[in-house]
């Protein structure tokens, strides 16, 4: 079973930056992207950013031109740049192995932005 691991979090203030880390336990079989969402009390689940196994990537219009995500094979890892973060980017970041059948989500990593 694959496990996800997400670390990077923390108390920033505006127009600071954080970079997320998602590291797997191992080599995921059948990716088809990995993706960064964002769980706010309250509301729906939304993605982010995701990269696919052709290192395509996706950005939700909220974070596009702060965010960057970007993966390191070598470490079974994919990471968010996150640049001027205002606070609506508060909330908890949630790592997602999409596979052509399924997927895998680590449990998250807490990130708050003051203002």
């Amino acid at each position: 079973q694959v496990q996800l691991v997400e670390s990077g979090g923390g108390l920033v203030q505006a127009g600071g930056s954080l970079r997320l880390a998602c590291e797997a336990s191992q080599y995921i079989d059948g990716e088809r992207s990995m993706r960064w969402y964002r769980q706010v009390p309250g509301q729906a689940r939304e993605m982010v950013a995701l990269i696919t196994t052709g290192d395509t990537t996706t950005y939700a219009d909220s974070v596009r031109d702060r965010f960057i995500i970007f993966r390191d094979r070598t470490k079974h890892a994919v990471y968010l740049q996150m640049n001027n973060l205002k606070p609506e980017d508060s909330g908890t970041y949630i790592c997602h192995a999409e596979l052509w059948s399924g997927g895998y989500w680590g449990q998250g990593t807490q990130v708050t932005v003051s203002s």
